[in-house]
């Protein structure tokens, strides 16, 4: 996939494709290919039937998506990290694909490796990994293991829809609950106050902390931006539930989006302080791989007025590009604009007193869990050192 995306034709003439259009309740506007696909396709109305992905003729909606799960077995559910700019070194994803169809997501792209397209397909055809806890278990029982702060719904939120019904992320608390392992949650969901009774308990031995993004304070933009999150009044009083069962909370004000988020800044601190969050971190609009197409897309669908300023304040605060992923500045973005949005932030957060860094958690009272046995009778991982010759 190149640097210049293709939305369509310029809408002239017979089978010219019309510019693409939002769907209800869905963040993407199109399918947009995975770069390891070797096909490629072009959508194209012969006027017998419309693309998925393109408004018909008559302005009718396009087709409702319905979201698919598929369920599937981990082979091992620990993610080691090494990047210099991310503050934890171990996560837990319990799902592959997010409903709430944030199209900033920068876990879109993942969805290239499973031959599905980082566009829709990332917020309707997704996976739940059923034997998580079974394996959170297993890699935690392990002679080797050593205790560190676990951050959970990292790349994909942990809170999503489908864990009303599949309760994944439940069932790892539980075991983290069992096992006294600290744990970091971050979330734009309501449902994390389901689990107050675990995380609680938790908290009381700093072994639990929770932060609530939140982009704007515009429900309008919201809806649009991440359909299926929670509203953000929704998340400012998720912070106070949690705030008031003794769990610290911070608020991740992510991303900035210069002309669109980016004027709601400080409104965003001040409710989420008030609301009871302790500390507070900020990411500007990253557009890796193929979240930068789709995010123009987006883009077209929604500000049309702005498309323009909206991407040049970006390559603004990129060097000139659309996306720079070097560990020093794709976080904070560089430049005069960068240099303006990081005073904002930091003389609004020391104003209201946040911290801006997270709760150091407690790693000493960790017990790991028994080590499951084999039918062998010998614990699981000692089969797996040397094979029996007879």
């Amino acid at each position: 996939m190149g640097d210049d995306h293709d939305f369509g034709g310029d809408g002239e003439g017979e089978g010219a494709r019309r510019p693409p259009v939002a769907r209800k309740g869905r963040g993407a506007v199109s399918n947009l290919q995975g770069r390891f696909e070797r096909d490629q396709r072009e959508a194209f109305d012969d006027g017998w039937a419309p693309a998925d992905d393109v408004a018909p003729a008559d302005g009718a909606l396009p087709p409702r998506l319905v979201t698919q799960v598929t369920l599937e077995q981990a082979r091992s559910i620990l993610t080691r990290n090494a990047s210099p700019d991310i503050p934890f070194d171990v996560s837990i994803n319990p799902y592959r694909g997010c409903e709430h169809g944030c199209i900033y997501c920068f876990a879109r792209p993942t969805h290239a490796y499973l031959d599905l397209s980082p566009g829709l397909d990332f917020e309707t055809k997704l996976y739940a990994k059923t034997n998580a806890a079974e394996r959170l278990r297993d890699e935690l029982s392990r002679p080797s293991y050593r205790c560190e702060t676990i951050a959970l719904g990292v790349n994909t939120d942990a809170y999503q829809p489908i864990e009303r019904e599949q309760r994944i992320t439940r069932s790892l608390l539980e075991v983290l609950q069992e096992t006294d392992h600290p744990v970091a949650l971050i979330t734009k969901s309501s449902l994390i106050e389901r689990d107050i009774d675990l995380l609680a308990p938790m908290a009381a031995k700093r072994l639990a902390v929770g932060a609530v993004t939140i982009t704007t304070l515009d429900a309008g933009i919201a809806r649009t931006l991440e359909p299926r999150a929670a509203t953000p009044a929704r998340r400012l009083r998720t912070i106070r539930e949690l705030t008031d069962a003794g769990i610290p909370v911070g608020v991740s004000v992510a991303p900035i989006i210069p002309f669109v988020t980016e004027p709601d800044l400080e409104r965003v601190l001040e409710a989420a302080r008030e609301a009871g969050a302790v500390y507070a971190n900020y990411i500007v609009l990253r557009l890796p791989w193929e979240v930068r197409p789709l995010f123009q897309e987006w883009l077209e669908a929604h500000f049309p007025d702005r498309a323009e300023r909206v991407m040049n304040r970006v390559r603004e605060m990129r060097g000139g590009k659309d996306y720079d992923a070097d560990f020093a500045s794709r976080m904070r973005g560089t430049g005069i604009w960068a240099d303006l949005m990081r005073q904002r932030f930091y003389k609004t957060a020391e104003r209201l007193g946040f911290r801006y860094n997270r709760f150091e958690l407690d790693t000493s009272l960790f017990r790991p869990p028994p080590r499951p046995i084999r039918p062998t009778g010998r614990p699981r991982d000692t089969d797996d050192r040397q094979g029996s010759l007879f």
